[in-house]
């Protein structure tokens, strides 16, 4: 009986990896759980890509399960705690991401600022061939940016900003040993947000960063200010987010995570002040068979009896 299980719609190098491996694999979690009882019974090992919940409940549905591997270096979905519980390890994937968010980060406030998206469209509609002006636009290079979040992820973002000559600050816990000379960090993250130009979230998800970025912070950033989002969106109050957008008390933001995906919220469509995208910070051919391989190379430890290599809990 097999000790592996994949969940989720994996890509088509993963999907192929994994029926190489010969694991069971089922397109949901909640699935999964009403398989038999024995084909249940004998899975220690779930290889997980997905943002439904992975609770206590269904994790008893597994009464071998000794590991979950996670898809990704957000584990939110995963109630880490219950598995820690239940003698269950997780695993997740991170780094080899940080590179291609920190990259889709710099160019939402760059695609905000520089107004990439009219600009295409101002050359495709035949303006720019009739000489009708398009206006000018903010110089991004040399101004304050904060960064609320400094991970691995907040790390290579406050990075590649400083090489555009950009004053960095920073918002975490506590002072990162990670940050360069002349970062400023600020224990309030809301005196942070008055104090800077433009912020990037880089926060973690789940329930303790839920609704951090507030209203007030949000209207901290002013009506020249642009806040960008690559973490979740639960971390920010969205409907303050869109009040301000739709009122100029904000002048800007670039959004790759909502609160409700895959359903964006239909008052962001009708603005022309932000750049949406469809959560699709990692999603590169690279890293996507990246993030693949160092989920499958955890179950492999595991089923070795090696120690994992990149353990949540």
């Amino acid at each position: 009986m097999n000790k592996v299980l994949a969940v989720g719609r994996f890509d088509a190098a993963s999907r192929q990896a994994i029926e190489e491996k010969g694991w069971l694999r089922y397109d949901a979690i909640t699935g999964a759980a009403e398989a038999d009882e024995a084909e249940r019974g004998a899975i220690e090992a779930v290889a997980y890509l997905g943002h439904h919940p992975f609770g206590p409940d269904l994790m008893d549905r597994f009464p071998n399960l000794r590991l979950i591997s996670n898809y990704g270096v957000g584990y939110d979905a995963i109630d880490v705690d219950a598995a820690s519980e239940r003698g269950i390890k997780v695993t997740n994937t991170p780094d080899v991401l940080s590179d291609d968010v920190a990259d889709l980060a710099v160019a939402l406030l760059l695609a905000q600022l520089r107004s990439v998206i009219k600009a295409d469209a101002h050359v495709r509609s035949g303006a720019w061939s009739r000489k009708e002006p398009f206006p000018l636009q903010r110089k991004m290079s040399g101004q304050k940016v904060g960064i609320l979040g400094l991970g691995r992820i907040g790390v290579e973002i406050a990075s590649r900003l400083a090489a555009f000559k950009m004053e960095v600050h920073y918002w975490s816990r506590s002072p990162k040993a990670e940050a360069a000379s002349g970062w400023t960090y600020h224990d309030d993250a809301l005196a942070m947000m008055k104090a800077v130009d433009f912020a990037v979230v880089a926060l973690v998800g789940g329930a303790a960063t839920e609704g951090f970025v507030t209203k007030e912070m949000i209207e901290a950033l002013g009506p020249r200010g642009v806040l960008v989002n690559i973490s979740r969106g639960t971390t920010i109050d969205e409907d303050a987010l869109i009040d301000a957008l739709e009122e100029g008390r904000l002048g800007g933001a670039g959004l790759d995570v909502f609160r409700n995906e895959p359903h964006a919220h239909t008052r962001f469509f009708d603005l022309e002040n932000v750049v949406l995208q469809p959560h699709q910070a990692s999603a590169t051919v690279e890293t996507r068979a990246d993030m693949g391989r160092l989920q499958r190379d955890n179950i492999e430890a595991y089923l070795a009896g090696q120690p994992l290599l990149t353990p949540v809990n």
